[in-house]
């Protein structure tokens, strides 16, 4: 098996300065408000440089650079980007997998049969994802996913980096632990504890790049979701749970739309300290039905508070395991 995992350049922001060029010399941020609570989405290169990141409250970053450019996401513009690049790579690589708007693993070994077979294809894709929307892309090509994706953080942005079989422990052994996929904040504090910093010094299978996992390519999209960030933080449970039956309506919406079902709802919130707690409930039969996704949107908020109660920053939803039928109901 040869795979490769292909990772837009910070898409967002790359995607905000092919469409306003003067963008390109400033350091761009991608995300909400910078004097509200907003969060960092993306941001270039440039802004990088400040250690601006993902994740972090618009707030810091303009406490970090001073002279920074925000916009606000663009998600419909990104979608056609992402489009684009997709169709630019299944030109050269039919079989693909998906896990973002700007990443996914690419079946390399249906089409190479060797590494060396493999390295050009992976040049041929960046070559015609450039081509298609002037988007740089960063690849990694191994055996397995884990070091496929690993590989592709090597040589930002727009490199393309090889392991070639048999060289996948020696390539992952002297990285931090935390570059493993999987290997959360969590997981990162108990392995220290126990005295393992590197990928090397686990002795798991993933870890020694043995990881047999094929492509996932019965959906193309993961999951739908939407939230909100709140100008102020909301302890109100019955506030929370309106935002999110308003949520909910919206996704149903959007699956009727398409004429999809799902059957995994997950709710998502973030407290003042910017930690996370997602919740995620399935049901046997997929549904669009507004009620039905709000009811257990809602009872995951219950669980998620019950946990941790507190005032929240944000709230959010998601729907995943999608079909393409609907179940019809008995009157």
């Amino acid at each position: 098996m040869i795979l490769g995992h292909l990772d837009l350049d910070a898409f967002f922001a790359a995607v905000e300065e092919l469409e306003n060029p003067e963008l390109r010399s400033k350091p761009l941020v991608v995300g909400g408000d910078p004097h509200g609570r907003g969060v960092v989405a993306t941001a270039n290169y440039e802004a990088r440089k400040f250690g601006i990141h993902s994740a972090m409250s618009c707030a810091e970053a303009l406490r970090r650079c001073q002279h920074a450019v925000f916009v606000r996401s663009r998600h419909g513009v990104y979608k056609e980007y992402s489009r684009a690049v997709w169709s630019a790579i299944r030109e050269v690589v039919p079989t693909v997998e998906r896990t973002g708007m700007d990443e996914g693993y690419l079946d390399l070994g249906e089409v190479a049969g060797t590494f060396g077979e493999a390295r050009a294809l992976a040049e041929a894709v960046q070559t015609s994802v450039r081509g298609a929307t002037s988007l740089t892309a960063a690849i990694g090509v191994a055996s397995c996913k884990v070091v496929a994706k690993i590989a592709s953080d090597q040589r930002k942005p727009g490199g393309l980096t090889v392991v070639p079989l048999g060289r996948e422990a020696s390539f992952l052994a002297p990285f931090d632990i935390r570059r493993l996929p999987g290997v959360g904040p969590r997981s990162e504090a108990r392995l220290r504890a126990a005295g393992l910093e590197t990928i090397g010094a686990l002795l798991r299978d993933r870890a020694r790049g043995i990881d047999p996992r094929t492509l996932e390519t019965t959906s193309e999209r993961i999951s739908i979701s939407t939230e909100e960030t709140f100008e102020r933080d909301i302890a109100d449970r019955a506030r929370l749970k309106d935002e999110l039956r308003r949520m909910s309506a919206r996704l149903a919406e959007h699956l009727q739309r398409s004429g999809e079902t799902g059957r995994t709802v997950t709710t998502k919130v973030r407290y003042p300290d910017f930690s996370i707690r997602s919740r995620s409930a399935s049901i046997p039969v997929g549904t669009d039905d507004p009620d039905r996704i709000a009811e257990l949107a809602c009872s995951l908020l219950d669980r998620a508070l019950d946990d941790r109660p507190g005032a929240l920053r944000l709230v959010g939803v998601g729907v995943s395991g999608f079909e393409s039928h609907r179940q019809l109901a008995l009157v």
